[in-house]
């Protein structure tokens, strides 16, 4: 399967009608037989309804659950201490046996009330700590994510062998990100048939690893050249997945061109231009649950619908006032994100100038890297009543934050496929975004938000000016926020193009195991 070439171009608006909401996109009705049904074994480390670090996490829970009308999936998930005190039972169900310096584990089962089954990876002195799934309550790397996250990995290669104990043997495995990448690996290594799809979620981590402990995570001598895992004299775990799954994706379509090139391959340009070259490495674009739904989401202050805008009015008005922001009617403009280099927040920063000079106000959600969020506090000192922030998250004020705001800003150096912006589309709120990635193929420049070319100050700062040349035009305004809330986000919309994929390499497995 070749990458799917998205270009996107600036649209402008010479009338309204373009931007009249067009009836919700039909989608395409997928069901399977129970006989029809593939077992599918997601392996991830981290799960929104357990625990959450970023985008991965909501991925994890809700394309399993979008699949599942068509195959059994299943998830794979160490049992850190916020899975094994979730309050929902676990049962053991299966063990895995020692390896080299990957101890003995036993595998529980998880049955979410919803119906979905996670198997829970169960060892209490590689998983239940306090702090973050890949580091302590300060950010610091715990020392032997190597050995945890290789121990996950030969685990989903175990149950695709049908060693670990348990009734239920996958058809396909979907490894997600770095932590996960030694899974196609060890199921290359024992000489499985059984598929497997590696997913890039974020090129930047890689999960680089020193050359020496490739006997404690029982890496063959075969895997160390430059055509498998050696990246720059180490071995790289992201590597690995890219080498040995049988297919490789990324979350958007414009990221599956953009890691071809220097500017965004982080050195492994190369080998993935090879892996896109011989039709291995796709751009599937991800998508939301159904829980964003402003007419229903109980977070909100005030539920409200395309053309409501008091209700939009009362979580703007609940906004200020949380985030200290003076009484006004002028536009909101948020940001709800990591506090991280790459997602432009330096940018975001110098812009506010211009966005309160002009009658705007500014509010912060997130939380990342020590001196961003310092400078995100001096900002505030310096606009009183005009930007606000809270250092932190939680998921109720950043739906009010979507909810309430009138733009998002999302000045991402690069942006893999972004979730804030969909997020924000339904709810009304239009995203400022530079054209990058999942940016780019989610975001209808001049119809559903603002797109700027170059991750520069003018760039943005010119696309802020356009943002707030429309908020002085309603008319025109409104019609582009119902224009964005019809937007066709949704995983129903998202799942057809991982169905077809998972339907093509079984089926080229079939063929091979045929002529075998």
């Amino acid at each position: 399967m070749s990458i799917a070439a998205v270009n996107a171009r600036p649209v402008r608006l010479n009338t309204t009608e373009r931007l009249m909401p067009p009836a919700e996109r039909p989608v395409l009705q997928l069901r399977s037989t129970q006989n029809d049904k593939k077992k599918i074994l997601f392996v991830t480390s981290e799960l929104t309804d357990l625990v959450k670090t970023g985008g991965l996490a909501d991925v994890s829970a809700a394309l399993p659950r979008a699949l599942a009308d068509l195959h059994d999936v299943r998830v794979l998930i160490p049992g850190y201490t916020q899975v094994m005190q979730c309050g929902e039972p676990i049962r053991i169900v299966g063990s895995v046996l020692s390896h080299g310096d990957l101890p003995t584990c036993r595998i529980g089962r998880l049955d979410m009330p919803d119906g979905l089954i996670i198997y829970v990876l169960i060892c209490p002195e590689l998983y239940e700590r306090d702090g973050l799934p890949y580091g302590d309550e300060q950010g610091q790397d715990w020392s032997d994510n190597p050995i945890r996250f290789a121990r996950l990995c030969m685990a989903a290669a175990d149950i695709a062998a049908g060693t670990a104990c348990i009734r239920w043997t996958p058809d396909l495995v979907h490894a997600h990100d770095w932590p996960t990448g030694l899974t196609p690996a060890y199921m290359h290594w024992r000489g499985l048939s059984t598929p497997s799809i590696f997913t890039i979620h974020n090129l930047a981590y890689q999960g680089n690893i020193d050359m020496s402990l490739r006997r404690k995570l029982g890496i063959p001598m075969e895997a160390c050249g430059p055509e498998r895992m050696e990246f720059y004299g180490a071995l790289s775990l992201l590597k690995a997945g890219i080498a040995y799954a049988s297919h490789v994706t990324t979350v958007s379509a414009t990221y599956a061109e953009e890691i071809t090139t220097p500017a965004f391959g982080c050195g492994m340009e190369g080998f993935l231009a090879m892996k896109a070259r011989q039709g291995l490495l796709s751009g599937l674009l991800n998508g939301i649950d159904e829980s964003w739904e402003p007419q229903s989401c109980p977070h909100l202050i005030s539920q409200f619908g395309p053309h409501d805008w008091a209700g939009k009015g009362a979580n703007a008005a609940h906004i200020r006032e949380l985030f200290g922001l003076e009484p006004g009617n002028g536009p909101l403009f948020a940001v709800v994100s990591r506090l991280v280099s790459q997602k432009g927040i330096d940018l975001t920063v110098e812009v506010a100038e211009t966005i309160v000079q002009c009658g705007g106000q500014l509010a912060i959600l997130g939380r990342g890297d020590a001196h961003i969020e310092a400078d995100v506090r001096r900002l505030t000192d310096r606009f009183p009543g005009r930007v606000g922030a809270h250092i932190g998250f939680n998921e109720t004020d950043a739906r009010r934050l979507f909810a309430g705001s009138d733009f998002l800003l999302m000045p991402s150096r690069y942006e893999p496929c972004g979730l804030s912006q969909m997020y924000a589309q339904r709810f009304a709120s239009l995203p400022i975004a530079h054209r990058t990635g999942g940016l780019a193929d989610s975001i209808d420049d001049g119809v559903t938000g603002f797109l700027f070319n170059e991750a520069t100050l003018d760039s943005y700062r010119h696309a802020v000016e356009r943002a707030l040349a429309v908020y002085e035009k309603p008319h025109l305004l409104n019609a582009m926020r119902c224009r964005a809330m019809s937007g066709g986000f949704f995983w129903r919309h998202a799942i057809e193009p991982y169905d077809r994929l998972y339907q093509q390499l079984l089926s080229e497995r079939r063929e091979a195991n045929a002529n075998f």
